[in-house]
């Protein structure tokens, strides 16, 4: 992989055209190999997929045939394999990504172990001078209610003050990379000193340092993926990368993105003691607190449900 792909080479690859017998999908056609901008130097590009909602519902009932059932029963079986967790029709359908993202990112996207990935090696070649810097809208001050995500908003001249350490630093490390390197395109470069190898001189790069894999995955571990990052809890700089991910998912499987997000995303879990408080509650008991549910899980069981008070 080079560090960024050229327009010129992006175009030549959309103006590739094959026949094919295997199933397409018109909406993500349209946009594949077409670069999405995510922050302030990243993209996701789509470079490959395989299957539809069709194929989730073929694998489900293991035929050989396509569009032998209704629109709407297709519609019904994928709602009934995602509302009962099966996972194996979903893994029927593959997609391949381009993804340029901050170091930071990947190290939390990589704990998500159920993709092939080939990230860009700066061993073999020279990374860009492109850092990520939040807007001043990100910046904010460290939660006091648990030990990670943000709390408050920094003021203006704090956030001035941060916005210019994280640049100066980021600058500072890459021209020390650069001078480690003694790249001969450097403006710097001494043709008397060896440079140091590529896979030393990076080791003082920050995270904020951009970097670039192909990352693929099926849909069954790609969801899981989304309800986790794509959860407004998730770090910002992740989360927006997972809500443009989603939206693409939204195109090439809408069937089943509709599934996802009525069955994960925006669904509501019990566990078995607030199950049986709910029943408790619609056969008429008074709303109360039992002894094997701890203050912080009601806090949240009442939150879930907009209880006030409870």
């Amino acid at each position: 992989m080079t560090s960024g792909t050229p327009d010129a080479e992006i175009m030549v690859a959309r103006a590739q055209m094959s026949e094919t017998r295997r199933p397409t999908v018109a909406a993500l056609e349209a946009i594949l190999q077409i670069e999405h901008r995510v922050l302030d130097h990243g993209f996701v590009r789509v470079i490959d997929y395989m299957g539809d909602d069709g194929a989730i519902v073929q694998a489900a009932r293991v035929s050989y045939g396509r569009g032998t059932k209704k629109v709407s029963e297709d519609r019904a079986l994928i709602r009934y394999l995602m509302r009962h967790w099966h996972s194996t029709p979903f893994e029927m359908c593959e997609i391949k990504l381009h993804v340029k993202l901050p170091i930071f990112v990947a190290r939390q996207w990589v704990r998500h172990r159920t993709a092939n990935i080939n990230e860009y090696s700066a061993r073999y070649s020279i990374l860009d001078r492109e850092f990520y810097t939040p807007s001043r809208e990100h910046l904010a001050a460290q939660t006091t209610i648990n030990r990670q995500g943000r709390g408050a908003v920094l003021e203006e001249e704090q956030a001035a003050r941060v916005l210019h350490l994280l640049r100066e630093d980021a600058e500072r490390s890459y021209a020390t990379y650069r001078q480690l390197l003694n790249d001969p395109d450097d403006p710097d470069h001494d043709a008397d000193r060896t440079g140091l190898a590529r896979e030393l001189a990076r080791i003082g790069l920050g995270l904020s340092t951009y970097t670039q894999w192909y990352w693929k995955t099926d849909l069954h571990n790609l969801f899981g993926f989304l309800r986790l990052r794509a959860d407004p809890h998730a770090q910002f700089e992740i989360r927006i990368y997972a809500e443009l991910i989603r939206d693409i998912v939204r195109q090439w499987v809408p069937v089943s993105c509709e599934a996802f997000e009525d069955y994960r995303m925006n669904a509501v879990s019990l566990s078995a003691a607030e199950a049986d408080v709910v029943r408790k509650v619609l056969a008429g008991t008074t709303l109360s607190r039992p002894q094997n549910i701890s203050t912080r899980e009601w806090s949240e069981f009442a939150t879930r449900f907009g209880i006030i008070g409870a």
